[in-house]
């Protein structure tokens, strides 16, 4: 399969604005598809800016409309072509993966059940917060992983791991204290993480509350900036 010609695919404006028009429409899986073939001829044609374009608006809307799964996995793709095309760690690029960030969906689980309606819709629920979590955290971890190695920090992004360590605790029905410490640690908001800590132990099992300072004591005595 040949390789595009640089001058011979169209601005990337005019397949955002198509492909806009299939996402408003509800046809999401239609749209993926086409958002993932139209960027991988841009990518080939080594016009990485403009897949940028088209990969960061594809993400931000399909996570707009609750397409998790779809919007999670262009985002990924995001990541991998800032990769391909050693794009170095900036503040702008900082802003574009926090609109994509931004993007993910922020749903309570509730608290109370009674009838089995609600614990039917409890175990939706929890599905839906696993299916966040996992697709949020993947795409972060990437960009900590891209900010590595084209940035200057060996730790990665300070400004990627709060945003991790914050959407795991507020969207993990039963969260990992340990992962949100080690993250909340590389990151750049004390504040934010003593808050975090502070609900923490207004919500947990008695015990718990002191374990969860005194590690998150310790990590940051080992690893803090």
């Amino acid at each position: 399969m040949s390789r595009p010609k640089r001058g011979s695919l169209p601005p990337a404006t005019e397949n955002i604005d198509k492909l806009q028009k299939v996402i408003d429409g509800g046809n999401y899986y239609g749209a993926q598809q086409m958002y993932k073939s139209t960027s991988a001829r841009y990518i080939s044609a080594e016009r990485y800016s403009e897949a940028l374009d088209i990969l960061e608006s594809g993400a931000c809307l399909q996570l707009k409309h609750d397409q998790v799964t779809c919007g999670a996995e262009l985002a990924m793709m995001f990541v991998d072509t800032l990769v391909k095309g050693k794009y170095p760690y900036s503040d702008d690029m900082l802003d574009r993966l926090r609109r994509i960030y931004e993007a993910f969906p922020r749903n309570a689980v509730p608290d109370h059940v009674g009838d089995d309606d609600d614990m039917q819709k409890l175990s939706e629920a929890l599905d839906a917060a696993k299916v966040r979590v996992q697709g949020c955290s993947s795409f972060l971890k990437a960009s900590i992983r891209w900010s590595i190695e084209f940035g200057t920090d060996k730790n990665g992004s300070q400004d990627l791991h709060t945003m991790l360590a914050d959407y795991i605790y507020s969207e993990t029905p039963e969260v990992d204290m340990t992962k949100v410490s080690f993250h909340f640690v590389r990151g750049n908001s004390p504040k934010k993480f003593a808050d975090t800590l502070v609900d923490f132990t207004e919500k947990c099992y008695p015990g718990e509350d002191d374990l969860a300072i005194a590690r998150a004591v310790l990590m940051y005595l080992a690893f803090g900036n």
